[in-house]
């Protein structure tokens, strides 16, 4: 989305029909080429492509001109598509992959080269999952720092809208590549998202094998655009046409870019996603985001699982990252509440309505002077850092911190003027900011109230409600725009340094989702 006094170049959508498999030659899915990682075991990847209706297709693996297997299918009538899964490998390569169509006396023969067999991550979002490596911090040393990562290969979606579900991509920006300075550092908000590189370089530092990742990303688009007819029906997302919102400068008309840069890839076997978006559902949509995000979430899981004749797990594990600070004239608390809604209103991942699902906390993150806007901060280095620990711990089953301490108990000591909160794990308090308030009601009114910070020790920790005259009903954290300064949050998880991420808690009348608080 765009910041003040920063403007974006004219970005003219390349807008295409819903079905480009028709009268075509044999070929591979658009996203099948030189370079690539197909997932390794215990899944099997998917090869796909088109030809002419019931034709004969033999898939074959090779190594060194050794055959690893074969494959054989036939062209479907109705679509001229075909498709094999392959049996699971184990990570490495390279391998050659080799597909001949068989017609009548005619075969024709295609070839891949240079495919690696490892671990495929989608990576989807708005501005702050398409900001490129030259935009970031120490972006110099970024863009050199590629010798190391050559399995870590790359493929970035063209920006591309579409009426009707596309069965395969219109274009690529960037066909599958080893990483250089230059295909990372293309330019402003173009190619290769510098989070979405950053996250796979950390999981191969981590895992020590091919890494696949796949950047489909567009600034300034709303939640509606990247979700299906079904998901957002389901969310009660009325049919509508552009948006006004002023948080909202890309493509908005519902399910536009789901069926052009998402929906196309849906065939192909992943590990995984992550996400970084919700700026743009600021002013639109807003209060639908705790319903529109895990619908989201389901409905590309349930479709990437059937697309990939189930190779693709039904609950494949879903990283975001929670909005980070934002300088802005107005005192709302629209940007807090689609950080809650993030979390469908519990607060923390995973949950129950968002199952195998990771979050990175990027609030205390904040840039005051990024050339981009503040709500462009260029610490994309430590956001990647958080994903990467949460992919571990969910994707990997590492037993790891990969989330900062959230209350789980409260004891009110109305006597005293004292709100005990008690911590899950170990906090470090870094500063005793007023960033703690409590919703003060009496005389048929509730105002929120500040609660200083008191004594604490390494799981609790007191607040003086001591100024609430009437009864204090809720309590929250960190609800605000900009909470803190850069990495200066009050609460902290003192060995893992992760954020306390934002929360509120109501004393009274608990509900699902409320941290399942337990006033005493």
């Amino acid at each position: 989305m765009v910041a003040p006094g920063f403007v974006f170049g004219l970005v003219l959508p390349l807008i295409l029909p819903a079905d480009t498999s028709a009268d075509v030659d044999f070929r591979f899915a658009s996203y099948i080429n030189n370079y690539m990682v197909l997932q390794k075991e215990p899944a099997g990847a998917v090869i796909w492509g088109y030809g002419n209706s019931g034709a004969t297709v033999t898939v074959t693996l090779y190594q060194d001109l050794e055959t690893i297997m074969e494959k054989v299918t036939n062209v479907k009538a109705h679509s001229n598509s075909w498709m094999v899964v392959l049996d699971p490998m184990k990570p490495g390569g390279p391998y050659e992959v080799m597909a001949q169509q068989t017609f009548g006396r005619t075969n024709f023969t295609l070839r891949v080269h240079d495919v690696l067999f490892g671990d495929v991550w989608l990576c989807s979002g708005q501005s702050n999952m398409q900001m490129t490596v030259s935009q970031i911090f120490n972006a110099t040393r970024e863009l050199s720092n590629t010798a190391a990562y050559q399995s870590v290969r790359i493929f970035s979606v063209s920006l591309t809208e579409a009426e009707q579900e596309l069965e395969d991509l219109a274009k690529a920006d960037l066909q599958w590549s080893k990483p250089t300075s230059e295909n990372l550092g293309h330019g402003v908000f173009q190619y290769m998202s510098a989070v979405c590189w950053l996250f796979g370089r950390n999981l191969y530092d981590t895992l020590h094998y091919p890494i696949g990742l796949i950047s489909s990303s567009w600034s300034g688009t709303p939640i509606e655009a990247w979700s299906s007819g079904r998901s957002l029906k389901a969310c009660g997302v009325l049919a509508r046409g552009f948006t006004q919102s002023d948080s909202v400068t890309g493509p908005s008309k519902n399910s536009v870019l789901w069926n052009a840069m998402i929906h196309p890839l849906h065939n192909m076997t992943l590990k995984g996603m992550i996400w970084y978006q919700g700026e743009s559902n600021i002013n639109f949509n807003r209060d639908l985001y705790n319903c529109t995000f895990p619908a989201l979430i389901d409905d590309w899981r349930q479709t990437f699982h059937h697309g990939s004749q189930g190779q693709t797990e039904r609950f494949f594990p879903f990283g975001f990252v929670q909005l980070s600070s934002y300088l802005s004239a107005a005192s709302d608390d629209k940007f807090p509440q689609i950080r809650w809604h993030q979390t469908a209103d519990f607060g923390y991942v995973p949950n129950l309505r968002m199952p195998n699902t990771f979050m990175a906390v990027a609030m205390d993150l904040c840039d005051r002077t990024s050339p981009y806007g503040s709500i462009h901060p260029r610490d994309k280095q430590t956001v990647a850092y958080r994903l990467h620990l949460g992919a571990r711990a969910v994707a990997y089953g590492e037993k790891l911190i990969f989330q900062g301490p959230l209350p789980e108990k409260m004891e009110l000591l109305a006597d005293r003027g004292l709100l005990n909160l008690m911590y899950s794990q170990q906090i470090q308090v870094k500063r005793q900011d007023k960033i703690f308030e409590i919703l003060c009601c009496g005389g048929h009114q509730c105002k929120w109230l500040a609660a200083p910070m008191g004594t604490f020790s390494a799981q609790t920790l007191a607040l003086d409600v001591s100024s609430c005259r009437g009864t204090p009903t809720a309590v929250r954290y960190a609800w605000t725009t900009w909470p803190c300064e850069y990495k200066q949050c009050p609460l902290y998880h003192p060995s893992s340094a992760l954020p306390a991420p934002p929360f509120i808690a109501f004393m009274t009348n608990p509900t699902p989702g409320d941290l399942h608080k337990l006033a005493e």
